[in-house]
């Protein structure tokens, strides 16, 4: 259950101010329709996160132990660093919502927008790090979920409220405490 609640956590923090958050902020004002777009974003995490979650098993299963435990101290540290780094949502993006509907538009749009996000590495590195990936893919797609529907509902009034620096800060504090206790060799008991 410790993976679930990591993941859950540490996912929620990491996607406020995140480009798909600030997507479904997009995606709600333009359409109006939140049902739509938040089984838009379910489907579009459960996939992506899916795929990401297989592949963090897969170098579980593909690296020493070792090795393992220095790849993944360095990534959570790099996901420390990158979260710091606010980001922006690229006009393509958006674009793509006025030609597939509601649904489509955001399924495609958070497909795309997750590829290579924080939160996917994230999960990747934690799918790795944990022995139940499939338990990290449910803890951060509700994460995901977690952030992003009070956005699709409250919007912009929300995101002008919420300190985002201080919740960047305490998810970068979170993924650099990871790091760290991965690389004095936390998780030895998990077999790496």
């Amino acid at each position: 259950m410790e993976a679930l609640w990591i993941s859950t956590g540490i996912v929620a923090l990491a996607e406020i101010g995140d480009k798909t958050q600030l997507l479904a902020f997009l995606l709600a004002a333009r359409f109006k329709k939140p049902l739509p777009i938040i089984a838009g974003i379910l489907c579009a995490t459960v996939v992506n996160h899916g795929l990401a979650g297989a592949l963090g098993a897969w170098i579980t299963a593909s690296l020493s132990p070792e090795i393992l435990r220095w790849v993944l101290g360095a990534s959570f540290i790099g996901m420390a660093v990158w979260t710091l780094i606010p980001d922006k949502i690229e006009d393509d993006e958006g674009d793509i919502a006025s030609r597939w509907g509601v649904f489509g538009a955001t399924l495609i749009t958070f497909f795309l927008a997750e590829m290579g996000d924080k939160t996917q590495i994230a999960t990747v590195a934690m799918a790795a790090h944990f022995a139940d990936p499939v338990l990290v893919v449910i803890g951060t797609t509700l994460g995901m979920l977690i952030a992003d529907v009070p956005a699709v509902f409250i919007g912009d009034r929300l995101s002008a409220r919420i300190p985002m620096r201080l919740v960047h800060g305490i998810a970068a504090a979170l993924f650099a405490v990871l790091g760290a206790a991965t690389l004095m060799g936390a998780g030895a008991d998990w077999g790496f």
